[in-house]
């Protein structure tokens, strides 16, 4: 059962988010947080799977504490509520490492639906801002189009990367050998011009939740 933190100021909010969860029986809400400067404190004491966190929380930029969350706490997965349009700030949140990005106007339904997503290792925005997260406007220069220029085996590898598999297992599951695989990752890393394996699987996990 993954334990969830909520991070939001209304408690009208976080009693739905948490009536929705709970139902589900795969979570278990362990705590609440209605004031940034607490949420770092809470983390550092207690395990959390799952932070589910309001963009406007009070004494906190959301945004950037992200990177901050996510230095200190890379296994937490980060979904942001927020009351503003997903056009302002989803693309910034999801480069900073946080894995979904929901408006606080949807179903609570919805709501599950992106924690289920991110719950699964995946990310989530609406279909349109991650079509243009991997489009990025230009048929020419997006990761779309980056993608599919891949061979099949560079996207075999890709795939295994984003399920979790380390090299070994990689090489294990296509019978080839493990320096093949690392040659493939550099490959990859350049092609899709990422900085690092992190980055080279939020790749693939947005070409994913894009249907690509």
């Amino acid at each position: 059962m993954d334990k969830v933190l909520i991070a939001d100021h209304h408690p009208i909010t976080r009693k739905g988010i948490t009536s929705v969860l709970s139902d589900d029986q795969k979570y278990e809400v362990i705590g609440y947080i209605n004031d940034g400067n607490d949420i770092l404190k809470f983390l550092t004491k207690t395990e959390v799977d799952i932070l589910i966190l309001e963009i406007d929380i009070p004494n906190l930029n959301s945004i950037t504490a992200i990177k901050s969350i996510k230095r200190e706490f890379p296994l937490i997965k980060i979904l942001i509520l927020s009351c503003h349009p997903e056009e302002m700030y989803a693309l910034s949140a999801i480069k900073y490492g946080a894995a979904g990005y929901i408006s606080k106007t949807a179903s609570l339904q919805r709501i599950l639906s992106a924690t289920n997503q991110i719950q699964k290792g995946g990310i989530y925005l609406n279909e349109n801002l991650s079509q243009r997260l991997v489009s990025d406007g230009n048929n020419t220069h997006g990761l779309a189009h980056k993608y599919k220029k891949l061979s099949s085996r560079e996207i075999e590898v890709l795939n295994l990367l984003s399920n979790g598999k380390r090299n070994k297992e990689i090489a294990f599951d296509l019978n080839i050998n493990e320096k093949t695989v690392s040659t493939y990752k550099m490959r990859l890393l350049k092609k899709l011009e990422a900085q690092n394996v992190a980055e080279l699987i939020k790749h693939a996990r947005l070409l994913q939740s894009a249907n690509i």
